[in-house]
């Protein structure tokens, strides 16, 4: 079956179509049984990999899925954004090489 005729990937393309934001965009593709959701940095300064995260089937067929989609892509953001720290206080051996 195409991707476009995926009653699930289009469940989340148009949850997807709801939310704009001025940093990232948002797609999605057919992965096995799951959708995977795709989260890209627009324009970034610098290089900045692309996040990505399933929707499995049980997720996908859920009665709940809008709210529990939200809560999902809202936690993906903040991992995704977190993920982009270059150095962190945890990073003891770089901290000590850079004398900070």
């Amino acid at each position: 079956m195409p991707d476009s005729a995926n009653p699930r990937l289009e469940r989340v393309l148009e949850q997807l179509r709801l939310y704009e934001h001025p940093l990232v965009s948002f797609d999605a593709r057919v992965k096995g049984d799951a959708v995977e959701v795709i989260i890209n940095f627009k324009h970034p300064p610098v290089p900045v990999h692309t996040y990505y995260f399933d929707l499995h089937p049980r997720d996908l067929d859920h009665p709940q899925f809008e709210w529990s989609f939200q809560h999902q892509l809202y936690a993906c953001l903040h991992d995704y954004i977190i993920e982009m720290f270059s150095r962190t206080p945890q990073d003891r051996a770089q901290r000590q090489r850079e004398g900070l």
